[in-house]
């Protein structure tokens, strides 16, 4: 089978899933086009033309299936390159452009929805990678369209869901060959791996763990994840207060120091507000780390009540209280069992992704 995948803002979620995708069928021949994760405005709507005037003949050869990600202006480059119009077309969602937290909001944001609206609609089958990602955006389709003056047609979001369904992004055997163990007598160890940025809410960890030194606990935390030239305030000032807690800060570039941290930690930490499914926290659960993760967001859909803490979105220092509690918990009862994610494998995942893509390329030779 022949096979174009598109990946229009490929950062490291999506990177990983169309390399995984492609290292999953090697019988299958693929031919994959990418543009980079920069420059956000311009890519979401300039992709389409990038491809249409930079790739068209890679575009124009025979192919039996198009599997392109959410952030691909799917309606445009088909009207640009109608020789992709008749191919069976499958759109993987990492994410939409409907659930944001308001914070990140900006002038101009209709215009991304409204791409990502056309190109689900332009789909012959959409994939979405955990059940709230779906529900958020299928509810975030029909307030948008909710706010529109007229001619607004019924039924949009519904007709997306029926052609929808939910495969996760597929974590790499990597991940369960060699969970660790935590040698006995050490200090609690927790790992935060996230993005420095304000939707992962880091000071409410940092709240939390303020709360932690205050009652006298010996703790350790890595606090890891990408970093940008601005990021939030409450770093800084929470690197000097808890210095002595702090085992390791910022990103770590070797992928194998990266494993060996998670590996040796107790604990996998997230206070995000923004999650559509939680790669990084699913890492570290593959690991060997037991998860305390918000009740919010796609958490519900992976992980059970027991490793889950209330959220308060509107009420951080609540939050954070019950973080700590839960933690001091632990503690006194002993963590619970690291729960089993086998069935996120690609091991485990492929025949569901197999039978999505081989009977989409079947319905184009049937027609």
């Amino acid at each position: 089978m022949r096979v174009l995948l598109l990946s229009a803002y490929d950062a490291h979620s999506h990177r990983r899933w169309r390399e995984g995708l492609v290292a999953a069928f090697p019988e299958w021949d693929w031919t994959v086009l990418t543009q980079p994760p920069r420059n956000f405005a311009w890519r979401i709507r300039g992709n389409s033309l990038s491809w249409a005037f930079g790739e068209r003949a890679q575009l124009q050869q025979s192919y039996d299936l198009l599997v392109a990600t959410s952030m691909t202006d799917l309606s445009t480059l088909r009207g640009l390159v109608p020789a992709l119009a008749r191919l069976p077309t499958l759109v993987y969602c990492h994410e939409n452009q409907f659930a944001y937290p308001e914070g990140r909001q900006q002038p101009g944001r209709v215009e991304p929805m409204m791409v990502n609206l056309y190109t689900l609609l332009a789909a012959d089958r959409v994939v979405f990678n955990s059940v709230w990602n779906r529900h958020s955006c299928l509810d975030g389709i029909q307030c948008l369209l909710n706010k529109m003056p007229d001619a607004v047609p019924s039924g949009v979001a519904a007709h997306i869901g029926a052609k929808s369904r939910v495969l996760p992004v597929p974590l790499e055997a990597d991940w369960f060959a060699a969970a660790g163990t935590v040698a006995s007598g050490e200090p609690l160890t927790m790992v935060w791996n996230h993005r420095w940025e304000y939707d992962k809410a880091p000071d409410r960890m940092f709240a939390a763990l303020l709360r932690l030194q205050q009652t006298g606990m010996a703790f350790r935390v890595h606090v890891l994840g990408q970093q940008f030239r601005e990021q939030p305030a409450v770093f800084a000032e929470m690197h000097a207060r808890l210095g002595a807690h702090i085992a390791t800060w910022g990103m770590v570039q070797e992928p194998a120091d990266y494993c060996r941290i998670l590996q040796h930690s107790h604990i996998v930490l997230s206070t995000a507000l923004h999650e559509f499914q939680g790669l990084a926290v699913q890492e570290a659960v593959a690991s060997g780390c037991v998860p305390l993760v918000p009740d919010r967001q796609a958490y519900p859909d992976f992980f059970a009540a027991p490793y889950r803490y209330p959220s308060w979105v509107d009420v951080p220092e609540r939050e954070s209280a019950a973080i700590a509690d839960r933690i001091l918990h632990w503690c006194e009862v002993g963590l619970p069992a690291v729960p089993d994610l086998s069935a996120l494998s690609w091991a485990q995942q492929k025949t569901a992704y197999a039978a999505e893509l081989e009977a989409l390329a079947k319905s184009n030779h049937k027609a």
